[in-house]
């Protein structure tokens, strides 16, 4: 399956860059004529994933990725020289799935594209469809959770994670082996965006009155706890 990428950077050099590696894996790469109109370009590409470098002009990175946010569940990476934590943390927090700092190794870049696209387009086993867990229930085929006529939607990675937890309901699952199933290697991963994704999970999970479902074990890992219902 060919990929269809929306590449908004305004480095010329590095955009060219891209384009030319990411054809050699059948992914096409298209960029933004006019940095004020972004959307245009997303509307007509209709791309499965989004890059998206912070410091570009008109409008920043956060800018674009809050309006693909507000329309789609489409995949966003960050590509960026920012290497502040902050930056980092309002990239995930506006439902970014990564976050790649400037200068970059192209097969690393390559390879957290991949491991997006598969895990986003290409999880075909899934046999479950949804699943009862505290009193909750977790539709997998539209990445929501509903309590009590409540319904809240998750980011692909938050999913992911929550049903991996849920997989070893009520057991440890450490955080090396999280990364290695979200990323396929935890060489490629920043351990910091995995708290991200766990504390962004956690605070959806209290909007439904699910508080301290998701356990922390000091130097161990993750815990998804069954509780009783009241």
């Amino acid at each position: 399956m060919a990929f269809n990428i929306l590449l908004i950077e305004d480095d010329e050099a590095i955009a060219q860059l891209i384009k030319k590696h990411f054809l050699q894996w059948d992914m096409q790469v298209e960029g933004p004529d006019d940095f004020k109109h972004v959307m245009n370009t997303f509307h007509e590409i209709q791309p499965q994933l989004v890059i998206i470098d912070i410091q570009l002009p008109a409008f920043d990175g956060f800018h674009w990725c809050r309006e693909i946010r507000s329309i789609t569940k489409v995949p966003i990476l960050f590509l960026s020289s920012r290497d502040q934590p902050m930056d980092m943390v309002m990239a995930m927090q506006m439902g970014a799935d990564d976050y790649i700092q400037k200068p970059f190794n192209m097969d690393v870049l390559i390879a957290k594209v991949q491991a997006i696209l598969r895990r986003t387009y290409d999880y075909t086993e899934e046999t479950v469809e949804h699943v009862l867990w505290n009193d909750a229930t977790i539709e997998y085929s539209t990445s929501t959770i509903t309590k009590k006529n409540k319904t809240i939607e998750l980011t692909k990675n938050e999913q992911f994670i929550l049903r991996i937890l849920l997989e070893h309901k009520d057991q440890i699952v450490s955080r090396d082996d999280l990364m290695r199933k979200l990323w396929d290697d935890e060489r490629f991963v920043n351990d910091n965006t995995l708290t991200v994704n766990v504390n962004r999970l956690r605070s959806k999970l209290e909007d439904l009155s699910l508080t301290d479902v998701i356990v922390t074990k000091k130097g161990l890992g993750y815990m998804a706890v069954t509780k009783d219902v009241q």
